[in-house]
């Protein structure tokens, strides 16, 4: 499952630099993660850096894009060859 930022954000440009995948981007009115480049920092990180450094706690899991761990450490690893 990749994650996605609601509409609570308030643009502090915190979570962009964090991803290791490039999957942050500002979007039309907040920014937002595109979910074939989320691992949620699988084979990165233990947990998410993005969720770690959000001062207003809106990331959260994208129930829209639903992946298990073993998943998301193939697309870890595709994005990584």
């Amino acid at each position: 499952m990749s994650l996605i930022i609601l509409e609570e954000c308030i643009n502090c440009d915190v979570c962009e630099p964090e991803c290791p995948n490039a999957a942050i981007s500002q979007g039309e009115d907040i920014y937002v993660i595109d979910p074939a480049l989320c691992t949620e920092c699988v084979g990165h990180h233990d947990v998410p850096q993005c969720m770690e450094v959000c001062p207003v706690d809106c990331i959260e899991k994208d129930p829209g894009h639903t992946e298990d761990k073993e998943s998301l450490y193939q697309k870890y690893l595709k994005l990584t060859q």
